[in-house]
Parts: C-alpha cells; sequence; structure tokens
C-alpha cells in the first residue's frame, strides 16, 4: 500500500534534499492522513462535508504560543477559528533524521503538546508521526552546507544541488564538514525511545497519552536516493501501523461524536 510517508520520500526526491528546517513533510503527512481517513470513515468524512469539523494547519498549542500542532480537525469557534476545547484529531509529525541527539528533544515535543491538547479536551484524538533515520551519515543541507553556499545560490543550484540524492559519493568528501554522523545503534534507541510514549485504549479517555504513534524508519542521507525501506533494520512494518492507526482513529472518532 502507498502511505503519506511514501508521498514524503517522493517529495524529498524531487527536491534532491531533506531540509529538516522547514515543515514540508510535515504538511504532506498530515495531508494524507487526512485524506485517508475523510475517504475511509464515513463519521469523519460527514463531519467534514457538513462542515461540523475544519480543518487547520499549525494552530497554537495550548499555553504556549509559540509550539504549533500540525493538523488540527475539530469544531471552529464563532468565528470560524480553531478551538482547542473543541479539537477532535490532532496530528504531530515529527523527524529525527540528521542527528539522533535531538531524538530526546522531538520525545519531549510530544509529551509536551499531548499532555496540553487533551488537557484542554481530554477526548481528543492524538495522533504522532515519527520518520526514524537509519543512515549513519547524512550531509546536512540546510545547516551546513547552505551556510557555506550563503549568498551563492545560483552557484548552489548549478553545482550541489543536481549532485544530492543521485549517489555522487564524493559530495562526502567536498563537504565533509557537513557531514553529521550517528552511530550504528542509534536508530534503534530512537525507536525505543518513541515506542515508552504513552498510548491509550479507545474508551481511555482518563488517561493523558497518544491515541496512536505511528513510527516510519527512512533512509535519508542526502547522497543517495531517499528510501522508504521495507522491510527495514528496525523490524517495523510500516504499512500495518499506519493501517492500525487509521482504523483506530476511526473507530475511537465514530464511538466518541457519532454514538
Amino acid at each position: 500500500m502507498k502511505t503519506p510517508f511514501d508521498d514524503a520520500i517522493e517529495f524529498i526526491a524531487r527536491a534532491r534534499y531533506h531540509n529538516h528546517r522547514l515543515e514540508t513533510h510535515s504538511d504532506i503527512v498530515s495531508e494524507g492522513i487526512l485524506k485517508d481517513l475523510r475517504e475511509r470513515c464515513p463519521a469523519i468524512r460527514q463531519d467534514l462535508e457538513t462542515g461540523v469539523v475544519h480543518v487547520w494547519k499549525n494552530v497554537s498549542s495550548p499555553g504556549d504560543r509559540e509550539r504549533k500542532v500540525d493538523l488540527f480537525v475539530g469544531e471552529p469557534d464563532s468565528e470560524g477559528r480553531p478551538d482547542v476545547a473543541k479539537v477532535r484529531i490532532a496530528v504531530e509529525n515529527k523527524s529525527v533524521i540528521t542527528a539522533h541527539r535531538n531524538a530526546t528533544n522531538r520525545f519531549d515535543d510530544l509529551k509536551k503538546v499531548v499532555a496540553a491538547v487533551q488537557g484542554v479536551r481530554p477526548e481528543a484524538l492524538l495522533i504522532a508521526t515519527v520518520l526514524i533515520g537509519t543512515a549513519q551519515r547524512v550531509l546536512n543541507i540546510p545547516d551546513q552546507v547552505h551556510k557555506f553556499y550563503r549568498d551563492k545560490e545560483v552557484e548552489f543550484e548549478r553545482d550541489v544541488l543536481p549532485r544530492l540524492s543521485s549517489g555522487d559519493e564524493s559530495l562526502l568528501t567536498d563537504f565533509s564538514f557537513a557531514i553529521s554522523e550517528n552511530s550504528g545503534s542509534a536508530p534503534g534507541k530512537t525507536l525505543q525511545i518513541f515506542r515508552s510514549l504513552p498510548i491509550r485504549g479507545s474508551a481511555q479517555t482518563h488517561l493523558v497519552a497518544y491515541d496512536s504513534v505511528v513510527l516510519v524508519p527512512v533512509y535519508i542521507d542526502n547522497v543517495h536516493p531517499p528510501v522508504l525501506p521495507r522491510p527495514n533494520e528496525l523490524g517495523v512494518d510500516v504499512d500495518v501501523e499506519y493501517e492500525t492507526m487509521i482504523q483506530r482513529t476511526c473507530s475511537a472518532y465514530t464511538a466518541r461524536w457519532h454514538m
């Protein structure tokens, strides 16, 4: 099956590198999840088509306007704006690709989002997705190579961009200063960190926890073509995890707002 994560990988391949400073991958994943929920869940489709719920992206998290929730589906307030007290589904997308030392920070981000949203509306459905990079060496384009080519964008697009994600390993020599190194055990440790996020059952709205967490191993080093491997070295069946998330979300949504 094709998932929104496949769409994100295809976008990265077209762009020729993963820009972890932008929200592009998150927007693609959010849009794909919403599309599948609309198509496959009658209750959600009905509420979207009749305007009972609206959709917003990058909504300020309760109590922290600097922190944004990637996808927000809920009843609008009297002026048509998002109201966290009326949220029904919230999706937060993260990635740990360039440096696995950032895994703990991304984990803490996810814990804060679920606490903030469900602190206001306990029955809100929370979904987290995480891209977990498996490459041991990643060419850091946004933070390092772009910095080197500051004010020389034409040269970057002419001399560097066509080589990215093409398999040109001379990039690793030419831009050795821009390589982020990860240990071989780092992806597995990152997987375990996010596996420890609390997940609740459909009837456990008294718990502050995610309703689904989808972990997605990806190979992205900005040198070779990006891949979403099936199977993968972390033993994650992405298709099963994604299908389970869609089914759980539809079942819980229907039970909470259509029974």
